[in-house]
C-alpha cells in the first residue's frame, strides 16, 4: 500500500491465536500512542465477520467492509475517524461468509487498498482470534507480526500454535511478542521465556520480546466506557508501559520491508490459506 507521494506504509498484523487476551484493546491504544508521536495511523478491523474495534471505540459506522465486497462502496467511504485522528476501517458483524475470504474478495480488497491515496504511516491489522485462513492471510500480508499473549497456559499454547502454522505452512520466521495483563516485568519475561524455549526447541524462528502491559483496573474501566485506555487514562501504568513499547516499535528500523500492501496481498491470491 503506497500513499500519496509513493511512501510505503508500515503494516503490522496484531494477532493472538486465542481470544480474550486483550489484543483489540492493545491495537486501539497502540494506534493512539502512535498518533501521539505524530504518525498517521489506520486500524483495519480484520475480524471481518465480527466487528470489535468500532465497539471498543464507540464509533458510529454507517458502512462496513461488507458494503465494499458487494461493490456498493469504496474503501474511502467506509473509513471513520476515531480518537486523536486515528482512522478506522470497520468490519461487519454477524456475517459468517466473511470469516474466510474467497479469491474475488481478496482481489477486491487489493484493488481498493491500491487506489487509497490518503497519507498514512502505519496500518495496524487487528486480526481475529484463532488460526483461520483470514488470520494467516493478513499476517502474511503484513511487514511485521505482533503476537499478543498473556500468562494463561491456553494463551501461550495458542500463541505457539499460531506461530507454528505461520512457520510450517508459510515459512514466516520473525515475530514480535507483547505480554499483556501480567503483574510485572518479571512475570512477563517468564512468559516470554517459556514461549521462547518451546519455539527454539521445535521451530526455527525468531521471537522478539518488545515489552509488557501490566494488569491495570483502568483497562477494565475503559472497556466498559467504550474508550481506549490510552485515550481515557493516558497516565495509567498500562498506558505508560504501552507508550514505551510504541516508542520501541517506532524506533525499530530493522523490520523487513517486503513492499507495499497490495503486493503482499497479490502474492497471496493463489495461496491455500
Amino acid at each position: 500500500m503506497n500513499t500519496a507521494g509513493g511512501k510505503t506504509v508500515r503494516t503490522i498484523a496484531i494477532a493472538s491465536g486465542k481470544g480474550g487476551v486483550g489484543k483489540t484493546n492493545i491495537t486501539a491504544s497502540l494506534a493512539i500512542a502512535l498518533q501521539k508521536l505524530n504518525k498517521k495511523v489506520m486500524i483495519f478491523d480484520a475480524d471481518l465477520g465480527m466487528s470489535n474495534i468500532d465497539v471498543i471505540l464507540n464509533l458510529a459506522t454507517k458502512y462496513n467492509i461488507e458494503h465494499l465486497f458487494k461493490g456498493e462502496k469504496k474503501l474511502k467511504d467506509l473509513i471513520v475517524e476515531g480518537p486523536h485522528g486515528v482512522k478506522v476501517l470497520p468490519a461487519s458483524s454477524g456475517i459468517q461468509e466473511l470469516t474466510a475470504l474467497d479469491e474475488f474478495q481478496r482481489l477486491r480488497l487489493i484493488e481498493e487498498f491500491e487506489t487509497y491515496d490518503e497519507n498514512l504511516d502505519y496500518l495496524l491489522i487487528d486480526t481475529s482470534s484463532g488460526i483461520t485462513s483470514n488470520v494467516a492471510f493478513f499476517c502474511m500480508a503484513a511487514q511485521e507480526i505482533l503476537v499478543v499473549t498473556s500468562a494463561e497456559p491456553t494463551a501461550l499454547t495458542d500463541a505457539y500454535a499460531l506461530m507454528k502454522v505461520l512457520f510450517t505452512k508459510y515459512q514466516e520466521k520473525n515475530f514480535k511478542v507483547l505480554v499483556n495483563n501480567v503483574k510485572d516485568n518479571k512475570e512477563a519475561v517468564e512468559v516470554y521465556n517459556r514461549l521462547s524455549t518451546v519455539t527454539e526447541r521445535f521451530l526455527n524462528i525468531s521471537i522478539d520480546y518488545i515489552g509488557y502491559v501490566p494488569h491495570d483496573d483502568s483497562v477494565t474501566k475503559s472497556v466498559r466506557q467504550q474508550r481506549a485506555f490510552m485515550d481515557r487514562y493516558p497516565n495509567s501504568e498500562a498506558s505508560r508501559k504501552l507508550s514505551e513499547i510504541t516508542e520501541r516499535i517506532n524506533d525499530d528500523d530493522s523490520h523487513e520491508v517486503k513492499g507495499s500492501l497490495q503486493f503482499f496481498l497479490g502474492g497471496l491470491l493463489n495461496s491455500k490459506c
